[in-house]
């Protein structure tokens, strides 16, 4: 075959796509960012820092939009229900993507099914307090007095289920102690009672409490992190204080629909990447309590169903039910 049947057979062939302009693609239009929570809590005020992440870096804005209810799952279903094209992500949190598919077996959606992990943003650890006038002043003291007095000391929690009862089913389980779990309506209810001296101790993650232990309402015993945190490092890990392979962390990360085309995915986890080593939004998550992570989509998928499979098998060994 000559030069010119290889032109005209060139010329009669459709133009392929190129992969780096189907990468070029993307985005379109706007992205959406789903909040599956209210306004004003700490995973709104992380998705709407990661919107401007890639407002700033994709050439598109991205509009954060809260939509709530069912612990989180109508936002996440929100995200299922549009096209799989990148422009809808899911603002992730351990209570509808590593929590809740054990608490509700007839839920919608599988997580690890039917969402692409794309970025891990920031995690933020979990913390044991206790008021600032109790007479516990250590972790060994609550596995102490646990241990004299099975079933006296009490944990509070923002409800059944939350990462306050998740993290305290935890300590019970690697103590060996037993205690009595008082789930409130969210956590600043479970604070005040704390605070008036009607539950002994909480195991709730570092944002949360954050400003009652600066207040010094709230004094911290230890972290849950496997080493000790950044945000907090004179504080002993569980682990250092004696309670062995303790590791509780309430994770942040964005999330696609899966199916989404590989070009999006990249793009969306470079941008949040880019943003992670700016000084000045490390600066303001390490403010809120956050340490920053990043990371490859690869990477939070391993971390994610590592966290799925550990919270599974934590529910139904402590028993846990939703109703």
């Amino acid at each position: 075959m000559n030069r010119r049947h290889l032109l005209g057979l060139a010329a009669a062939l459709p133009a392929l796509p190129h992969p780096a302009r189907a990468q070029e693609r993307f985005p379109t239009h706007p992205v959406r960012v789903i909040i599956p929570f209210a306004a004003g809590g700490s995973t709104d005020i992380m998705a709407r820092l990661c919107a401007q992440m890639l407002t700033d870096r994709l050439g598109q804005p991205a509009v954060p939009e809260n939509i709530t209810g069912a612990g989180g799952m109508i936002g996440a279903q929100r995200v299922l229900d549009a096209p799989a094209d990148g422009h809808t992500l899911l603002a992730g949190t351990p209570g509808p993507v590593t929590i809740n598919p054990h608490l509700a077996p007839r839920m919608p959606y599988h997580p690890l099914r039917d969402f692409e992990a794309v970025v891990f943003v920031g995690d933020s650890p979990a913390v044991a307090v206790v008021r600032r006038d109790s007479p516990i002043r250590s972790v060994q003291d609550i596995v102490a007095r646990a241990k004299a007095e099975p079933g006296k000391l009490t944990f509070a929690s923002a409800g059944i289920g939350s990462f306050a009862h998740l993290s305290g089913e935890l300590f019970k389980a690697r103590a060996q102690v037993d205690m009595v779990h008082v789930p409130y309506r969210g956590t600043a209810p479970a604070v005040t009672d704390m605070l008036a001296g009607h539950v002994d101790t909480m195991f709730e993650n570092y944002p949360s409490v954050q400003s009652y232990i600066a207040s010094g309402e709230l004094r911290p015993l230890a972290i849950g992190s496997a080493r000790r945190s950044p945000l907090v490092p004179n504080l002993p890990t569980m682990i250092e204080e004696g309670v062995p392979n303790y590791d509780s962390s309430s994770w942040f990360g964005l999330f696609l629909r899966a199916g989404t085309p590989a070009g999006a995915i990249d793009a969306v986890n470079r941008a949040i990447n880019e943003g992670l080593r700016d000084q000045a939004t490390i600066a303001r998550l390490t403010t809120m309590g956050v340490e920053p992570i990043g990371g490859s989509p690869a990477d939070f998928k391993a971390y994610v169903t590592r966290r799925f499979e550990e919270t599974g098998a934590l529910i139904r060994t402590a028993g846990i039910t939703a109703g």
